[in-house]
């Protein structure tokens, strides 16, 4: 039996002249590439389920702005928005629920609590970003022409918020600072002060003094400059109260009662005990440091300070122990007009006393 083979239709056709076969592939269209590969699969889902759904996205389709290779129509554009506001809603309530997780592990004491809290914020949105990605079908490729640009654009406009970001993660990992710690600030004018840290962010920590004002210090300045922390590895801080005596007052007396104005103020810490110290003596006092000890130092240190003068006020005065004010000895240089004065002077003192 003869089998006889049929030749495919490629085969039978014609060949052309190489010179006309290179002048058709010249003159072919490029091939359009779909920006967002997901909105051609929803279009042909929802066609399948109902015709008129399928028509109107078919439409929406239809309306498309062509750049170069790349097509990309109204469906697109909503399809893109709705799976962005759907990966940042899931993604803020999964970062949600591990930050009310992390808050349950008494394990893990403020500082770790935290640590771990940013960063698994940092791999959830991270991990939203490659989720959304892939969800849309985006063929990156499309995107090459923007890579070089947008890359510049993170290496310099978004170099300082990475580093305050690694640095904030940083402090938290050392300890070094964390939220509650009272540490020395100083504003513009080059005026120190004490605040306390409230929190700790990405980009800065925010900490508010005693008067309310709140400083938002890059976290990138504390890691780099010099932080003056109140409560590092102690609360225990050290406030001095300077007190001035008269020279004819008993300073053993004055030393006792500034010691008990001391122990009557309650946040004044009983150990370490208060001590007070002669310092020098001065011009118009005998000069006292009056040391004492609190341990909570963000609940002001001006007002323990005054509390324990106010104290020692009542002491002294319920004991006779005098406050000094200035005084200063005055020496006139015996000279001519001097002497002619105090003569014009007495002569008339002795003239009103005569008459």
């Amino acid at each position: 039996m003869t089998t006889t083979a049929t030749p495919s239709p490629a085969a039978t056709e014609t060949p052309l002249p190489p010179g006309q076969a290179w002048s058709l592939a010249e003159t072919a269209p490029p091939e359009v590439q779909e920006a967002v590969v997901a909105s051609q699969g929803l279009k042909e889902a929802v066609a399948m389920k109902s015709e008129a759904a399928g028509t109107i996205l078919e439409t929406l389709d239809l309306w498309a702005l062509t750049l170069g290779d790349t097509r990309i129509s109204m469906l697109d554009a909503m399809v893109v928005i709705g799976v962005i506001l759907l990966v940042i809603i899931g993604a803020w309530m999964l970062t949600r629920v591990s930050g009310r997780l992390v808050c349950r592990a008494t394990r893990l004491d403020e500082t770790q609590r935290l640590l771990v809290q940013k960063i698994s914020t940092i791999v959830i949105w991270a991990a939203a970003f490659f989720v959304g990605i892939d969800m849309l079908g985006i063929d990156l490729t499309a995107l090459a022409v923007f890579s070089g640009a947008f890359g510049l654009a993170i290496g310099f406009g978004l170099q300082k918020t990475f580093g305050n970001l690694i640095a904030g993660i940083i402090l938290l990992m050392d300890k070094s600072i964390k939220p509650g710690d009272v540490i020395a600030v100083a504003d513009t004018a080059g005026n120190e002060t004490f605040g306390q840290i409230r929190r700790i962010g990405i980009r800065a920590v925010s900490i508010v003094t005693r008067d309310q004002k709140e400083y938002l210090i890059p976290n990138e300045n504390l890691m780099i400059n010099q932080v003056e922390n109140w409560s590092y590895s102690s609360r225990n801080v050290r406030v001095q109260v300077p007190v001035g005596v008269s020279y004819a007052c008993d300073l053993d007396l004055a030393e006792e009662l500034m010691l008990k104005a001391a122990r009557q103020s309650s946040r004044v810490l009983k150990s370490p005990a208060p001590t007070a110290w002669l310092r020098n003596y001065g011009e118009s006092s005998v000069d006292f440091i009056i040391q004492i000890w609190i341990n909570d130092p963000e609940e002001g240190v001006g007002n323990i300070r005054s509390q324990v003068l106010k104290n020692l006020w009542r002491l002294f005065k319920e004991h006779n122990v005098e406050i000094p004010f200035p005084q200063r000895d005055i020496n006139l240089r015996n000279n001519e007009q001097f002497e002619r004065l105090i003569e014009a002077l007495a002569a008339r003192e002795e003239s009103h006393s005569k008459s």
